[in-house]
C-alpha cells in the first residue's frame, strides 16, 4: 500500500541524512525529528489497524499519509538537492533536472542520454514549486490529530490479528504450490496424474502430443510439473525442455529456452537456424517437451516443424486455457476441472496446516464455508489456505474473514475468483502489500530474478530497517513470506539452495496491476506520448518498459551530458548502480555513504582520498554489500577498513607485468563479512599462492587461478564453505589427494577445463555434498567410486568429459542402484553425437554389462 511504503521511505530518508557526514549539517535537526515522531506514529497506525477490511475514513486517512509523506520526502530532497548542487563545480559538464518527488526513476542506459535529446530536459526549472517543510509539518500533525480521533471510536475488536510471521530468518519450511524443483504432494489431481503419466509412458512409437486444458488457476501448470519432474518420467527420456509461451511470445526467445542457451553465438542466430540447432539436437533422442501457457494456433504453427518424429516414444505436453486451441492439436484434451468439496477442503487443509495434525475442530465449520465460497479452483484454496496458515488460528479471526468474503462475492459476478484473490491482498500484512504489488511490473509469466527483486524492493523504500538485519535479508523474508502464501511461486534455486527465480500466476499478477493502479502506486509506460512526460513525473513508482532493464540506475531524475559517473557526488543517496560499462570510477565513489550495490561491466576504482581528522568517516562506505568486477586493484590494510560490510565480492586481474605482492591481497583476511568471492587471474600465475581468505566465506569460484592442489586444503579448512567453484586452469597440477577433517559443510563442487588427470578421494573427503559438476575434464581418467558412496549426493553432472571418466560415473550409478540408492541422479552430456557413440559403443565392447535407471544422457 501507498502509505505504507511512503512512510516508511521518509523515515529512512530523515536518518540517512542525519548519519550523513555532511548532509547532517544542512537541515534542521529540529524539524527533522518533529517530522519522524510523526510520521512513526502514522506508521504504527499503518501497521496496527488497516489489516484486513477497512472503512471510507480509513481509506481517506491512508492517503492522506501517502501524500502527507511523499510531501515531505519532496521538500527534504528538494532542499538537499540544492545544498549538494551548491557545493559541486558549476562548471561541471552535467545538466540536473532538480527532483519534483521522490520517485526513483529507473533508467535504461543502454547508450549515452544528451540533455538537447530528451524531452524531459525541455521542462522548465522555475516551474517546479519547493514545498516549505515546516508546513508539510503542521500538515502531518494535522493527519496524526484525525487519526488520533479515529482510534478513539474505534470498538475494541476493530483491529485484526497481525500474522505470526517474523523477519529473524532467511529461510522457510511452507510447501510451494508449484516448484519446478520443489517437492510437494499433489493434492486433487491423483486421477488426472495417472491419466497423464500412462499417456507419457505409453507404448505408442509416434510423436504424441497431449493438450492440457482449463480456466486460469485451475492446475494445469501445476499438473505437468508433477509429471515433468516424476521418476517415471525422468529416466526414460534423454532431454526435458520446459518453455513457457504466454500471450505475447518471441519465437527466438522460445527456442533459446528449449535450447538451454543463452551464449552471444547463439542468440545471434535467426529463429531458423536456431529451429535447425534443436531439431538436430533432438533427432534421434527420446524427448519430452512441455509447451506451457499457449493462448494461439500460431504459436504452435511457428514452433512444430522443429520438433523431429523419431517414432521413438517422444511426447509434447501442451497446456492452454482455450478449448479451441487443445482440439487443433487432433488429439484427446486432458480436462482439468474444479475440485470437489472434499478435495477443495484436503488442499486448504495442507496450504493452511502443513505436516500438522489437520484443522482444528473449532475452526473446521468455519473452514469449510470459506473453502466453499472458492468454488473448487485450486489457486483461490491455495492463496485463502496460506493466507489463514500464516494468521493466528482463531474462530473470531476467521469469521472475520467470512464475513468480508461473503460481502465481497455478493457485490460482483466472480467467474475467476477475483474477489478470493482481492481478499487475501486485503489482509496481507501492511509490509508486504507494496512487495506484493511491485510485482506486477514484470511481464507475465516471467521469471524474476530474486536478486534483482530484492535490490528492487530496497531502492524503493519498501523495506523497514531494524539492527538485527540487513534490508536485504528484511527484504528475502519478506519473499518467503509471500512464497508460504502462495503468493508467489518458487521457480529455481541454486547451487546453495535458496531461491534464484520465482513467479507469479497470471491473474495474481492481474490483481496486482489492478490494486495499483487504483491506488496510483505505479505507473506501467510502454508508448507514452511526449507531451505526457511532465505529467509521468507527479507518478511515484515508475516503469519505463514492460521489461525491466538489464541494467538499473535507481536514483532522482537524472539526465547526462557526459557518462553518467562524471557527477556521482551528487548522487548522496544512490544505492544501487549497475552499468553495463568499462569505466574508470571518480575518487568522490568514496563519498557515496549510501551505495550498497556496485555492478559494473569492468571497473578501476581509485584509491581512496587520504581521510581528514574532522571527517574521518567520509570515506566509508558502511552500507555497501556488493562488488563486482573490480580490476586490478590494491587492497590495502586501509582499504579494507573503508568496505567493513561488504559481503559479495568480485575482482579481476590482468596485468602481466605486475607482481601479485602489489595487490596486497593478503589483506582481504580482513574484510570479516565477506560470505561469496569471486576471483580471476589471466596472466598472474601466484596471485593466490598460500593465500589466507576470510573465514567467513562460503561460497568460492576462481578462473585462472591456477592454484596448486596441495593449497586446496587450505581452502578445505574454510568452516562455512558450501559452495566451490574451480573454473577453467583454477587448479595447478595432475594429481589432488583430499585430506580429512576438509570440506564440512562443502554442498556444491564444480571443477573445470583443468590438468587434473588423478583424483583419489574418499567419501569422508566431501561428507555433505551434494552435487558434483565436472566440465570439459578431458585428461580426468575416472571419478572416485567411493565418490558415490557419499549419503548426501543427489547429482553427479559431467559435461564434455574424457569417456573414461563418463564410464566410471556409469558405474558409480549401476553401484549406487544396486545398493537401493534411488535418491542419485548422475547426468552426462556428450560434445556431439560422435563423441556419444564413441561412449556407447566402449560401453558395449567392454566386458561387463551396464545398466542404470539413474543414468541419464541429457
Amino acid at each position: 500500500m501507498a502509505a505504507y511504503a511512503a512512510s516508511v521511505s521518509l523515515i529512512t530518508l530523515t536518518e540517512q541524512i542525519e548519519n550523513h557526514p555532511r548532509l547532517s549539517i544542512s537541515v534542521d535537526k529540529n524539524q527533522i525529528e518533529s517530522l519522524r515522531e510523526k510520521i512513526g506514529f502514522l506508521l504504527k497506525f499503518i501497521e496496527n489497524n488497516t489489516r484486513g477490511a477497512i472503512n471510507n475514513e480509513a481509506q481517506v486517512l491512508l492517503s492522506q499519509i501517502a501524500s502527507s509523506a511523499y510531501s515531505a520526502e519532496d521538500a527534504i530532497k528538494s532542499h538537499v538537492f540544492d545544498q549538494t548542487h551548491a557545493m559541486e563545480d558549476a562548471k561541471r559538464k552535467v545538466t540536473i533536472i532538480k527532483p519534483t518527488n521522490s520517485m526513483p526513476l529507473l533508467c535504461c542506459l543502454k547508450e549515452d542520454v544528451t540533455t538537447e535529446s530528451d524531452p524531459l530536459h525541455q521542462i522548465n526549472d522555475g516551474s517546479i514549486s519547493l514545498l516549505d517543510l515546516h508546513t508539510v509539518i503542521d500538515d502531518v500533525d494535522s493527519i496524526k490529530k484525525k487519526v488520533m480521533e479515529f482510534k478513539d471510536g474505534l470498538p475494541p475488536a476493530y483491529s485484526v490479528p497481525a500474522t505470526t510471521t517474523t523477519t529473524t530468518t532467511t529461510t522457510t519450511t511452507s510447501t510451494p504450490l508449484t516448484s519446478i524443483t520443489g517437492k510437494s504432494t499433489m493434492v486433487g489431481f491423483e486421477v488426472e496424474l495417472h491419466e497423464l503419466l500412462e499417456r507419457l509412458t505409453g507404448l505408442q512409437s509416434n510423436l504424441q502430443i497431449i493438450p492440457i486444458v482449463g480456466m486460469g488457476g485451475i492446475g494445469k501448470t501445476t499438473l505437468a510439473k508433477y509429471a515433468y519432474e516424476n521418476s517415471l518420467i525422468t529416466r526414460p527420456f534423454y532431454i526435458r525442455r520446459w518453455v513457457t509461451v504466454s500471450q505475447k511470445y518471441d519465437v527466438g526467445g522460445l527456442l533459446l529456452q528449449l535450447l538451454s542457451e543463452q551464449s552471444s553465438e547463439m542468440i545471434s542466430k535467426t529463429d531458423e537456424q536456431l529451429g535447425d540447432v534443436l531439431y538436430t539436437r533432438l533427432c534421434g533422442r527420446k524427448y519430452l517437451i512441455v509447451i506451457d501457457d499457449i493462448w494461439s494456433v500460431e504459436a504452435w504453427e511457428k514452433l512444430k516443424r522443429f520438433f523431429p518424429n523419431d517414432k521413438n516414444g517422444s511426447r509434447i505436453v501442451v497446456t492452454t486455457r482455450i478449448l479451441d486451441v487443445a482440439n487443433d492439436f487432433g488429439s484427446s484434451c486432458l480436462r482439468v476441472n474444479f475440485l470437489d468439496d472434499g478435495k477443495s477442503w484436503k488442499l486448504f487443509c495442507e496450504k493452511a496446516f502443513g505436516d500438522q495434525s489437520g484443522c482444528p475442530s473449532e475452526l473446521e465449520d468455519t473452514g469449510k464455508e470459506i473453502v466453499k465460497k472458492c468454488k473448487g479452483l485450486p489457486l483461490s484454496i491455495s492463496v485463502i489456505g496460506g493466507l489463514l496458515g500464516r494468521s493466528h488460528k482463531t474462530q473470531e479471526y476467521w469469521k472475520i474473514i467470512s464475513k468480508d468474503l461473503i460481502s465481497n462475492l455478493n457485490l460482483e459476478q466472480d467467474e475467476n475468483c477475483s474477489s478470493i484473490l482481492s481478499l487475501s491482498y486485503t489482509y496481507l500484512p501492511p509490509h508486504l502489500k507494496p512487495c506484493f504489488l511491485y510485482m506486477g511490473i514484470f511481464p507475465e509469466d516471467d521469471m524474476i530474478h530474486v536478486s534483482k527483486l530484492i535490490k528492487l524492493w530496497v531502492a524503493e523504500g519498501f523495506i523497514k530497517p531494524n539492527k538485527a538485519h540487513s534490508l536485504e535479508e528484511i527484504a528475502r523474508d519478506h519473499l518467503n513470506d509471500l512464497i508460504d502464501m502462495n503468493l508467489v511461486l518458487r521457480y529455481s534455486f541454486g547451487s546453495d539452495g535458496r531461491i534464484v527465480y520465482c513467479q507469479i500466476h497470471d491473474l495474481l499478477r492481474d490483481l496486482c496491476l489492478r490494486v495499483a493502479h487504483s491506488e496510483k502506486f505505479i505507473c506501467m509506460m510502454k508508448d507514452v506520448p511526449r507531451r505526457l512526460l511532465v505529467g509521468i513525473l507527479s507518478q511515484r513508482h515508475v516503469v519505463l518498459d514492460e521489461r525491466i532493464p538489464r541494467f538499473v540506475i535507481s536514483s532522482e531524475p537524472m539526465f547526462f551530458k557526459e557518462r553518467p559517473y562524471s557527477s556521482t557526488s551528487l548522487l548522496w543517496n544512490l544505492q544501487t548502480l549497475i552499468l553495463n560499462s568499462v569505466i574508470d570510477a571518480p575518487s568522490e565513489i568514496w563519498e557515496m555513504r549510501q551505495l550498497r550495490h556496485l555492478h559494473i561491466l569492468r571497473v578501476s576504482l581509485p584509491d581512496p582520498p587520504k581521510s581528514r581528522k574532522q571527517q574521518k568517516n567520509d570515506i566509508v562506505l558502511p552500507n555497501l554489500q556488493t562488488l563486482k568486477n573490480v580490476m586490478n586493484f590494491k587492497w590495502s590494510e586501509e582499504v579494507c577498513k573503508r568496505l567493513p560490510n561488504v559481503t559479495k565480492l568480485n575482482f579481476q586481474y590482468d596485468l602481466g607485468d605486475s607482481s601479485s605482492k602489489k595487490y596486497r591481497l593478503y589483506n582481504i583476511c580482513r574484510l570479516g563479512r565477506l560470505e561469496s568471492l569471486t576471483c580471476k587471474s589471466f596472466h598472474l600465475v601466484k596471485l593466490l599462492h598460500n593465500l589466507e581468505f576470510p573465514s567467513s566465506i562460503n561460497r568460492l569460484s576462481l578462473e585462472y587461478c591456477k592454484v596448486p592442489c596441495r593449497d586446496l586444503t587450505m581452502i578445505s579448512s574454510l568452516p562455512f564453505l558450501e559452495v566451490l567453484k574451480l573454473k577453467t586452469h583454477s587448479i595447478e597440477g595432475r594429481e589432488w589427494n583430499p585430506v580429512e577433517g576438509g570440506f564440512l559443510r562443502l554442498k556444491y563442487l564444480l571443477i573445470e577445463d583443468c590438468d587434473l588427470v588423478e583424483w583419489r578421494a574418499e567419501s569422508s573427503h566431501f561428507p555433505v555434498l551434494e552435487k558434483l559438476v565436472l566440465l570439459d575434464m578431458n585428461k580426468l581418467k575416472q571419478i572416485p567410486i567411493e565418490i558415490g558412496e557419499i549419503s548426501t549426493l543427489q547429482v553427479l553432472h559431467l559435461k564434455y568429459c574424457r569417456l573414461s571418466a563418463v564410464v566410471s560415473a556409469l558405474r558409480i550409478a549401476e553401484e549406487q542402484e544396486n545398493v537401493g540408492n534411488e535418491g542419485l541422479r548422475v547426468r552426462v552430456e556428450f560434445n556431439g553425437r560422435r563423441h556419444a557413440e564413441r561412449f556407447w559403443k566402449n560401453v558395449e565392447l567392454s566386458e561387463e554389462s551396464f545398466t542404470s535407471n539413474i543414468f541419464q544422457v541429457v
